[in-house]
């Protein structure tokens, strides 16, 4: 899962994004408009979580390049505006949600996790595909009932593989949507992560099968 934060207070933003990595997501950030709305329209985001007061421009000038260009990322406001005409603003120009500053990192986390799940037209926290289970708020997987132990990697690929069970996803998004821009990514990176993750779900009849230059798709064996 890969996500833009748009802030230009620097300590936050780090903080967010140290919080966000932990939980599995490859983050970016950026303070400036214009290359936010780059970034926003041209890479592949699960979220963009906005700020509305830029140094050199408005949040909502993100907001509507991201539905002029037909995108359907979810965005996350995240202001110290508190109006209720802001708040009217943003969700009529496409905003997915608005949550005022100061708040409490727990309910930020579950509201990422709630929006991310909605871009993929999933509700359960909890996905399930024959033997295994992965929490998505513990970041937990568990294969016929016990822990898997996965890093952080592993359980992001591991995520979006699961979240296209059955699936083809293709190998360009998997890296996409699991390393960031600032992340050194190796030519056989996630062949790695794929490999291990091999290891680990084989001994539940579960397989993860190449699809010979094109991806890579969950399947029971």
């Amino acid at each position: 899962m890969r996500i833009l934060i748009v802030e230009d207070d620097r300590s936050l933003a780090s903080g967010l994004k140290r919080s966000l990595t932990s939980l599995g997501y490859a983050v970016d950030h950026e303070a400036d408009v214009a290359d936010a709305v780059g970034l926003a329209t041209r890479e592949a985001y699960n979220l963009v979580v906005l700020d509305l007061g830029l140094p050199n421009g408005s949040g909502y000038d993100v907001l509507r390049a991201i539905r002029r260009n037909g995108l359907k990322t979810p965005v996350m406001i995240l202001t110290a505006r508190d109006h209720v005409s802001e708040k009217v603003k943003a969700l009529d120009l496409g905003a997915d949600d608005y949550v005022n500053k100061p708040f409490a990192l727990a309910e930020f986390e579950a509201r990422v996790r709630a929006l991310v799940r909605r871009g993929f037209g999933v509700s359960d926290v909890v996905l399930e595909f024959g033997p295994l289970q992965f929490d998505a708020a513990q970041q937990v997987a568990r294969l016929e009932g016990s822990p898997l132990d996965l890093r952080r990697r592993e359980l992001a690929v591991l995520h979006l593989l699961l979240l296209q069970a059955g699936k083809l996803v293709p190998k360009a998004r998997l890296i996409s949507e699991v390393f960031g821009l600032d992340d050194a990514v190796g030519p056989n990176a996630l062949e790695l992560y794929i490999a291990r993750l091999r290891k680990k779900l084989g001994a539940g009849g579960l397989r993860i099968r190449t699809v010979r230059g094109l991806g890579y798709m969950l399947e029971r064996g």
